[in-house]
């Protein structure tokens, strides 16, 4: 892998391409790293990539083509649509890339950035950021090997992303945390879910069958009227259940006794029975909760990249990762478009599941023309 930045008390020139909400996020964290020199930000707002640069102490550009030749790596926080375009340029100039999550709207197009990744030799990181959750990484012993896996992330609308729907928005997160965790390939995927308010799926419900047998269930909702991220892991020694928000964790461990079936409840007095109603979570399966101080998860992220850089190793989310993730994607979107509502191929189908057109206000496309139209 190439190092443009070989010499270690060099400081590692960076582009943020992207002034909206996650590419202020990338800047602000970068000026203010050791080892980074935020060269500019660009966008094609003038207002935005202006704010930005102010903030942040950057040079503002209206293309990140005229900063190019003046740095060593760059952030790609632009809409999915744009990142084969913009990723894959940066990465034909032998720049090292983080691209924000998903790494792209398509299977094909996420296959072509890895690949251009490999033939210039440089580092490749996808910005799933749970992956630096620190909840998760204080139970990562309990979560090895999982039977069952079941990820909640709901959240309201931000009319944010709205170029792509809620399984490459919000669920991309847990169907590349869920490939994580359990190691294993894809073999099955069932799906549905519906548009509420665009043209994209805005609640979905999946789930992954892996060749090892675990099973994930995933939902996803970006028109929900509350806020939540859990995961909810089984395996054959433990219960974990992680809240992704508060980074509280609880944690059930059975005592051998009952993972080894040697605990017979028929044997049981009616005093025992009663004590250990009241106590169920003390002595057969033990519970213990903790809280794990808050981390800024995108700094993390961001450290990992620099590092992975510098050191020449592939980064915690790899390109490739992410490229698997959006191959799931892909395959829970096919499956959203193929399910039938009525049970009849003459009944609703897809995500678009609303009544008959008759209920649409005069001038709005049937559900037919919309599908055409894209």
């Amino acid at each position: 892998m190439s190092n443009p930045t070989s010499n270690s008390e060099q400081p590692l020139r960076l582009l943020v391409i992207g002034a909206g909400k996650l590419g202020g996020y990338h800047a602000n964290i970068a000026s203010q790293l050791d080892g980074v020199e935020l060269v500019a930000v660009a966008d094609p707002s003038a207002e935005a990539r202006a704010a930005l640069a102010e903030k942040t102490g950057a040079e503002p550009v209206a293309d990140y083509r005229e900063a190019i030749s003046r740095i060593d790596a760059a952030v790609v926080a632009t809409p999915t649509v744009t990142h084969l375009d913009v990723a894959g340029e940066l990465l034909a100039a032998g720049k090292h890339t983080l691209v924000e999550k998903p790494l792209a709207p398509s299977l094909a197009e996420a296959d072509k950035l890895v690949r251009a990744a490999r033939q210039a030799g440089v580092t490749l990181q996808v910005g799933h950021v749970e992956r630096f959750n620190p909840a998760l990484d204080a139970v990562r012993e309990d979560l090895a090997d999982p039977r069952f896996i079941q990820a909640t992330r709901t959240s309201g609308y931000t009319f944010r992303s709205t170029d792509i729907g809620a399984v490459l928005d919000l669920m991309i997160h847990d169907i590349d945390l869920a490939l994580d965790l359990a190691g294993s390939p894809v073999v099955g995927v069932e799906a549905m879910g519906f548009s509420v308010l665009g043209d994209h799926e805005d609640m979905v419900t999946a789930q992954l069958k892996f060749e090892s047998g675990c099973v994930a269930q995933l939902t996803a909702s970006r028109v929900s009227y509350e806020l939540e991220r859990r995961v909810q892991v089984f395996t054959d020694r433990a219960f974990v259940a992680v809240d992704l928000n508060t980074r509280k964790s609880t944690v059930v461990r059975p005592t051998d006794e009952v993972l080894e079936r040697r605990f017979n409840v028929a044997a049981l007095s009616s005093e025992r029975k009663s004590e250990l109603m009241a106590g169920l979570f003390d002595e057969l399966l033990v519970r213990s909760e903790s809280e794990t101080p808050a981390v800024n998860a995108i700094e993390e992220e961001q450290k990992d990249f620099y590092a992975a850089i510098r050191e020449g190793r592939s980064p915690r989310v790899s390109g490739e990762a992410g490229r698997d993730a959006v191959a799931v994607a892909e395959r829970i979107l096919e499956c959203v478009e193929a399910h039938r509502w009525d049970g009849a191929d003459a009944g609703r189908r897809g995500m678009f599941a609303s009544p008959a057109a008759a209920v649409l206000p005069m001038g709005l496309p049937l559900e037919g023309e919309r599908r055409r139209a894209g």
